[in-house]
C-alpha cells in the first residue's frame, strides 16, 4: 500500500457528539459521549464487520509472517480467531500485503488478501470454535484479472482493498493500487466497473516536493440506495483538505461529490442520506500524524465532525440503530460507539 500503517501508538481520549435516533447518526447537538475501547492487542487491525445477529469480526493484518487473522471479538471484549495464518508479507516498500477488509452477504462472510477472494460459511462457525487455517480455503484469483487487463492510466499493480453488495447482488471491489472498481458478479464474472481518475498536484513545489499528479487511490465503496459512493486516498504528497468522495451510478460513471478531505479510507451511510466518512490522518514532516484521523458527516460542500483525535482509524461500520465500531491500527484497538 501506499501508507505506512504499522505504528503502534497510546490511545487517548476521544469524544463524539451524538443523540438517539432510530438507524441514523443524528446532528451533533447534544451531550458528548466516550467511546468504549472493546478489545486491545490487536496486530494492525484493518476492517471490522458485523453480521445480522450482531457478532462482531475483524481483520488483523499481522506482523508480515504469513500471520493474518479473522477473528470474532464478543462485548467482553475476548478475541476468537475464526481463521489464521493468513497470507501477511512485508512488501518492498516496508509495507504489509496482508488481509484486507471484511463484508458478510447472506451468511458468507468475505474477505480480501492478495491471494483473492475469500469465502466463508458463518453458518458453519459457534463462537469459541476451534479457528481453521487460511490453506483450507480457495480464493478466487481476482487480482491475476486486474493485472491482466488493459487501463488508460495502468499501474502494472494490483491491491483488492475494500467492497461492497451492489444493488444487482454483484460484488463490487476498490483495487488501490490499479486505482479501479471490480465487478464480480453473482456467477463469479469479473469486469472493470470505471477507473478512478487522480488528481493535479496543487503544491508540486512543496514542501515536501512532489510529482506534478496525484493518483487518487479509491479506499472505501458503498450503496447509498441511489448510488455508490467511493472515497479516495491520495498518493504522496497527501495533499489535506483534497481527498475526493465520488458518486458512482451503475454505468460506472463518477462525478465528485465533495473534496475537502484528508486521506479517506472509509464510507457508510448515516441514514439521513448523507455520508459519514473516515480520514485516516493528517501528513506531516514524519509522516501520518498520530492522533489526527476523524470521523465526519458530509454534506457535499461542508462537512461536521463527530469524533477526532481518532489514532490511524482503518475502517468503520454502523451495526444498529445506536452501536458503531472503528478499528484504530495507530492503538492496535476496537472501538465501540454507542449514540
Amino acid at each position: 500500500m501506499i501508507y505506512n500503517i504499522t505504528r503502534s501508538i497510546c490511545l487517548l481520549a476521544i469524544f463524539l457528539v451524538m443523540s438517539c435516533q432510530d438507524h441514523i447518526i443524528p446532528t451533533p447537538s447534544a451531550p458528548a459521549l466516550t467511546p468504549r475501547i472493546l478489545a486491545t492487542k490487536l496486530v494492525a487491525p484493518i476492517s471490522v464487520e458485523t453480521d445480522a445477529s450482531g457478532r462482531v469480526f475483524v481483520a488483523e493484518q499481522g506482523t508480515g509472517h504469513n500471520d493474518g487473522s479473522v477473528s470474532e471479538i464478543t462485548q467482553d471484549g475476548v478475541r476468537h480467531p475464526i481463521i489464521t495464518n493468513i497470507y501477511s508479507v512485508t512488501n518492498t516498500e516496508g509495507d504489509l500485503d496482508a488481509v484486507d477488509h471484511l463484508l458478510v452477504v447472506e451468511g458468507t462472510l468475505y474477505f480480501l488478501n492478495p491471494k483473492g477472494l475469500y469465502k466463508f460459511d458463518l453458518s458453519s462457525y459457534k463462537t469459541g470454535a476451534s479457528p481453521i487455517m487460511a490453506s483450507s480455503l480457495i480464493p478466487e484469483d481476482i487480482r491475476k484479472f486486474v493485472l491482466a487487463y488493459n487501463f488508460t492510466n495502468d499501474t502494472g499493480e494490483s491491491h483488492l482493498y475494500n467492497l461492497t453488495l451492489g444493488p444487482d447482488g454483484a460484488l463490487y471491489i476498490t483495487d488501490a493500487a490499479a486505482n479501479a472498481i471490480i465487478r464480480r458478479s453473482k456467477a463469479g464474472e469479473l469486469s472493470v466497473v470505471t477507473e478512478v481518475p487522480g488528481i493535479v498536484n496543487p503544491n508540486p513545489a512543496g514542501p515536501p516536493p512532489g510529482p506534478p499528479f496525484i493518483q487518487a487511490v479509491p479506499t472505501s465503496i458503498t450503496h447509498d440506495g441511489r448510488q455508490f459512493l467511493i472515497t479516495t486516498l491520495l498518493g504522496f504528497p497527501f495533499p489535506a483538505g483534497r481527498s475526493i468522495i465520488y458518486q458512482m451510478d451503475l454505468s460506472g460513471k463518477l462525478t465528485i461529490y465533495q473534496q475537502t478531505f484528508n486521506s479517506l479510507v472509509d464510507v457508510e451511510n448515516d441514514g439521513n442520506g448523507k455520508p459519514l466518512v473516515l480520514e485516516f490522518a493528517l501528513f506531516g514532516p514524519m509522516g501520518f500524524t498520530p492522533n489526527t484521523g476523524r470521523l465526519l458527516r458530509a454534506n457535499g460542500t461542508s462537512s461536521t465532525v463527530l469524533l477526532d483525535k481518532l489514532n490511524m482509524p482503518t475502517d468503520l461500520k454502523i451495526s444498529n440503530s445506536h452501536t458503531a465500531y472503528i478499528t484504530s491500527m495507530g492503538d492496535g484497538a476496537l472501538l465501540k460507539i454507542t449514540f
